[in-house]
């Protein structure tokens, strides 16, 4: 059951790339999309987690839920979901692997962690991905948009990783309730944020004969139903039932599929240069947590061990 929650929640992560893509073309405008989805999403798995009776709607009035929802809602998917205006839904998935570099000089430049010489160098390897991958626009292929999109892309992700790690600072603060319950109200705060945002930006772009179609409609049940509900709910599973690392390496198969899927299905434009680009950014991400996934492995190990080690009892029947 782990490896078919994991393997599922990977392939949803995966596809929300090219369903934010297809509302977008389809006339959502990008900022409004991104906060129905949310808030909507936030509030219904609030009211079913009140109706179990485990949580209440005070968390939505503490700062640290507020903060949180601002980096890794708010700032993070109004850079993307703008950015998708302009790039592809497979580099839009994979500039957004970033993410995990970017913590790493969150918690190294600002916190004055020690980290990983083997971690900046991954980092360094993803700064050479992310270059390769802007290449096309860079050279004049694409609209000088593609490359300030990509770079937005990349800005977004400093407000997830300052989330990230803002959310590890006050966890503590938060042990009443779950974390389904804490990604439910920091999900809404980050969609009420997104719709004032699409009223000041954007007044003039909603319009509702042309938001009403059935791509508009259909990535936006998807995006709120799977990709916000099923794929977190599943997240946080895997983390209950494994560790918060295991989960967390969506991160290496998602962009993978979101560039294969948008290139497959939407006919996005895939280049050697593109895939060199984006494999290098995989490979940065990789090496960034590559003493993460060592303790992960070395605890499944000792797991294994100790459990190898239980002694039997047999039990004789007279």
């Amino acid at each position: 059951m782990v490896l078919l929650g994991y393997a599922i929640m990977c392939l949803i992560f995966g596809t929300t790339f090219l369903a934010i893509k297809i509302g977008v073309d389809a006339g959502l405008p990008p900022f409004f999309s991104a906060g129905v989805r949310f808030l909507a999403a936030g509030l219904i798995l609030m009211i079913w987690m009140y109706a179990r009776k485990k949580i209440s709607f005070s968390l939505l009035l503490r700062k640290e839920t507020l903060f949180i929802g601002s980096g890794l809602t708010f700032f993070t998917f109004a850079a993307l979901y703008w950015a998708e205006q302009y790039i592809t839904s497979g580099v839009g998935a994979v500039l957004s692997a970033t993410g995990p570099a970017i913590i790493l000089l969150i918690r190294s430049v600002v916190l004055k962690d020690k980290v990983p010489s083997i971690s900046f160098i991954g980092a360094m390897i993803g700064l050479v991905g992310v270059a390769l991958l802007m290449l096309p626009g860079l050279s004049g292929q694409y609209h000088a948009l593609w490359v300030i999109a990509c770079l937005v892309v990349v800005l977004g992700e400093f407000g997830y990783a300052a989330g990230a790690v803002y959310s590890k600072q006050v966890v503590s603060k938060l042990q009443g309730s779950s974390p389904i319950a804490q990604n439910a109200a920091q999900m809404m705060h980050g969609g009420w944020m997104l719709l004032v945002l699409s009223l000041i930006t954007e007044r003039g772009q909603i319009h509702m004969e042309t938001m009403f179609n059935s791509a508009a409609i259909g990535s936006l049940l998807y995006l709120i139903v799977l990709g916000s509900m099923g794929g977190h709910t599943l997240f946080y599973w895997l983390i209950s039932r494994t560790n918060p690392v295991f989960p967390s390496t969506w991160l290496y198969i998602s962009p993978v599929i979101a560039l294969l899927l948008g290139w497959l299905i939407y006919k996005e434009p895939l280049n050697w240069v593109m895939g060199v680009g984006a494999l290098i950014i995989l490979i940065g991400v990789i090496l960034t947590n590559i003493e993460t996934l060592r303790s992960l492995f070395a605890s499944q190990r000792n797991k294994a061990s100790r459990d190898k080690k239980v002694p039997i009892v047999k039990v004789y029947k007279n």
